[in-house]
């Protein structure tokens, strides 16, 4: 009598967690449309900063894991939805903005840029460890700033040094916390899965 053994699927390097489902062009739309309408609704989760024109919101956390969940291309593109749907009028930004005529706009688009910064990295194996998660995700919100803060000291006149009083300083212990989640989050999905890398 002979007893076959389950099959083990084994992954191929590159892989995120979004690969683990079964592939199609529809499971791509739909982790697309997915990761954008994620992202609109984290953004509704939203506190005024006083002094600051931009609040603090979920939706750089989403973007951030929306990337890394997804891959780069897939990230990219359903942060592209996110904010082409925005500037079309759909009122998922934070507070329920929409357009591109607010300074907080640029965080937007530095969020579409760091979410297929983090998905490269995802498929590098970048989410695979606590250690590394949490370098994924202070680069990623690094790559958010580098973006938001100048456009908003742009779209206010500020100086750059008040941009960064403005749009910077208040967020960091929020960033660490959102940072510190992903840290526990991502690993464990690979854990659950025992598809650590």
């Amino acid at each position: 009598m002979s007893t076959a053994a389950a099959p083990v699927r084994t992954l191929r390097a590159g892989t995120v967690l979004a690969d683990l489902l079964p592939s199609s062009r529809v499971r791509d739309v739909a982790l697309v449309v997915g990761g954008a309408a994620l992202t609109g609704l984290a953004a509704q989760l939203s506190v005024p900063v006083p002094g600051s024109p931009v609040p603090v919101s979920g939706q750089t956390f989403a973007a951030l894991l929306v990337g890394t969940a997804l891959g780069a291309r897939r990230g990219f593109l359903a942060l592209a939805l996110y904010a082409v749907a925005g500037m079309a009028g759909v009122p998922w930004f934070a507070q329920g903005g929409s357009g591109y005529a607010m300074p907080s706009f640029g965080y937007v688009l530095g969020m579409l840029l760091a979410a297929t910064v983090v998905g490269a990295l995802a498929r590098r194996g970048a989410d695979r460890s606590v250690l590394r998660t949490a370098g994924t995700m202070v680069l990623g919100s690094a790559v958010v700033y580098a973006v938001g803060v100048p456009y908003l000291a742009l779209a206010t006149g500020m100086s750059l040094g008040q941009a960064v009083a403005a749009g910077l300083t208040p967020f960091l212990i929020g960033d660490a916390l959102k940072a510190a989640l992903a840290m526990g989050a991502l690993p464990a999905a690979w854990k659950l899965v025992g598809r650590k890398g």
